[in-house]
């Protein structure tokens, strides 16, 4: 069955703006009352939802004159496309093995990010059930999953949904999500589904013939969602229903939250606040964490600062100034948004307080942007950092990965700073393993006028940055899909299977050094040399204290280390640690000798277990 609130059934539906609302079913037309709440109910004899076979019962509403049906709103399947009729379906009826699921929480956790149309060949959930055994092996907690909702055409980000109730059928519907669901928590990985709330695709949005759902205004992406007008209390239930959906009967462990900065809503409770209460709420219930996770690029701490301290009360939120930092130390590349970053005091500064932009004036945006985090209260993990996604490489011209331009040492200095820095690591599909294959930005919208136009715009804008329109993809052409896809095959050998037993070792690392989870602020200390591009962050306190050191130049350094240490990991290219004077005199650590881009991590005494 569809999702609805608990008063309503299966076939109302909400519609307080057509005259006329019918039901077609069993190929008739159902007449349906209006309530005093604008919810229309069938009058007479309905099919029972779970369908003859069990697999459900295909319907529509007709509004008005309107010939043709349109489908449900909280449609939970749209096996026909989302321009077809919709079709029941009953969660409850899906035998899940997970009773004994305790959750995952996100502090010390290592997030991993996915879009399940180019994660494996196949492109489908069963299919990417067969590569959980990697996940667990890499030291994955938390598998974030991009958009899976239901949306036109045969494959594209999952940014451009229609249907936030319906799990693609291309993936393989809303059985074989919890198909994977269930699969993930038996490997003992928890589920993060990434939900866009902000905006409705450019094709199969029918909900502003239902009701006022939509209100005049635009974001980057489409209209504005009704979220503070007349008729906004019915949207914002959607919105929280199709949370909880995930949640509870998908059994989704949370949820990252899409832009959360395009939400306009001037109500005195936030949506958002709304949302953390009622998530707070099934979590109790539930009795496992259940995480919100939002994508802001306010570099506000207020969003993740709780309720009881007058903040919205979310769990984390990425910290984009993380990439950007990183991005720069390595690549040198400087422009745009970059620019602001050029210093490699910027990353001391993200380690060490958070945001670069707490307030300082940001040349991309010409005015000051952020807010300082209050690090004396705010623990670290609360953000979440990476220093590869789907945005920062699919939203590049070719969507080059940094396995293009970087080399072997310069990926794993990527790698230690994102796993063993004091905020929560993710990454992205085959960065581990430096996959060669991109991540382009793909659609296959039906509409040929639609898809020229995405093409077309597409192109305009890099060559308005200065790209040769030859060398940007066309994300209508289905090779550019296809190009996006990994290589499996890629894992055993060269540098594939150097970086990913790196990458391997540094998340054993995270669940060895205490130092590395240490959700406190003061914990982590900083320093960076301009001249000499030597950059030390120490985490942890005293014994216990952990002294990661990266080389960004290209040419060998030495670093003073103070104290006694052992090197517990370094980079391909390797690192000589000089026995010299310690402190008090002892026998101690003295000179760590890091070759070009290379990078070291360093421990007061080896760890009892690799």
């Amino acid at each position: 069955m569809h999702s609805t609130s608990a008063t309503h059934g299966p076939y109302d539906v909400w519609a307080p703006r057509p005259e006329r609302v019918r039901l077609l079913v069993d190929g008739r037309a159902v007449d349906m009352r209006k309530g005093d709440d604008d919810w229309w109910t069938p009058v007479g004899d309905v099919p029972d939802p779970a369908g003859p076979s069990g697999d459900g019962v295909a319907y529509g509403f007709l509004l008005d004159d309107d010939p043709d049906p349109r489908p449900d709103p909280r449609s939970r399947r749209q096996p026909d496309g989302v321009h077809g009729l919709s079709r029941t379906y009953d969660p409850a009826a899906f035998a899940w093995t997970d009773d004994d699921w305790t959750g995952r929480q996100l502090a010390g956790s290592v997030v991993y990010e996915l879009h399940v149309g180019t994660f494996t060949p196949e492109g489908t959930f069963d299919a990417a059930v067969e590569r959980l055994d990697h996940l667990v092996e890499l030291g994955v907690d938390l598998v974030e999953l991009l958009p899976v909702n239901s949306f036109n055409g045969t494959h594209n980000w999952g940014y451009d949904g229609v249907g936030w109730f319906a799990v693609s059928e291309t993936y393989g519907g809303p059985a074989g999500y919890q198909r994977f669901v269930d699969a993930c928590h038996r490997a003992g990985l928890g589920v993060v589904q990434d939900v866009v709330h902000n905006h409705l695709g450019p094709s199969g949005n029918y909900l502003p013939l239902f009701g006022p759902y939509l209100k005049d205004g635009r974001n980057t992406w489409g209209d504005l969602v009704n979220l503070d007008g007349p008729g906004s209390a019915e949207v914002r239930r959607l919105v929280l229903d199709d949370v909880r959906m995930y949640l509870e009967d998908l059994h989704v462990d949370g949820l990252r939250l899409d832009a959360v900065h395009a939400l306009q809503d001037s109500s005195i409770t936030h949506l958002l606040e709304e949302m953390g209460v009622e998530v707070a709420a099934l979590s109790a219930r539930l009795r496992r964490p259940l995480t919100l996770i939002a994508e802001s690029d306010l570099n506000d701490a207020r969003m993740v600062t709780p309720r009881e301290a007058g903040g919205r009360g979310l769990d984390a939120q990425w910290s984009d100034d993380f990439h950007h930092a990183v991005h720069v130390a390595l690549t040198g590349e400087t422009t745009g948004y970059y620019a602001d970053f050029e210093p490699l005091a910027a990353l001391a500064k993200v380690c060490e307080r958070g945001f670069f932009h707490d307030g300082t004036w940001s040349s991309f945006r010409g005015r000051r942007h952020g807010r300082p985090v209050d690090t004396a209260a705010m623990p670290t993990w609360r953000l979440v950092v990476c220093s590869q996604n789907h945005d920062q490489v699919g939203n590049r011209a070719r969507g080059d990965r940094l396995t293009e331009h970087l080399d072997d040492d310069q990926l794993v200095t990527a790698a230690v700073l994102t796993l063993l820095g004091p905020f929560t690591p993710m990454l992205f599909q085959g960065e581990e393993w430096a996959a060669s294959s991109p991540f382009q930005f793909f659609t296959s919208h039906p509409e040929p006028e639609l898809g020229t136009a995405t093409a077309e715009g597409r192109i305009a804008e890099f060559a308005e940055m200065g790209w040769d329109p030859a060398t940007v993809p066309d994300p209508q052409d289905p090779a550019t899909f296809t190009r996006s896809k990994l290589d499996w095959s890629e894992l055993e050998g060269g540098r594939h299977a150097v970086v990913l037993d790196a990458y391997r070792q540094l998340t054993t690392l995270r669940r060895t050094l205490p130092a590395v989870t240490d959700p406190a602020f003061g914990a982590t200390a900083c320093t960076a040399d301009e001249e000499t591009r030597v950059f030390t962050m120490r985490r942890g306190h005293d014994h216990d204290e952990l002294l990661v050191a990266v080389n960004f130049s290209d040419a060998p350094r030495e670093v003073a280390v103070e104290g006694d240490r052992v090197v517990v990991f370094a980079g391909p290219s390797g690192a000589t640690l000089a026995e010299g004077e310690g402190e008090g005199g002892g026998g101690g650590a003295g000179t760590l000798s890091l070759p070009p881009h290379a990078c070291a991590v360093l421990a007061r005494t080896a760890p009892d277990r690799m």
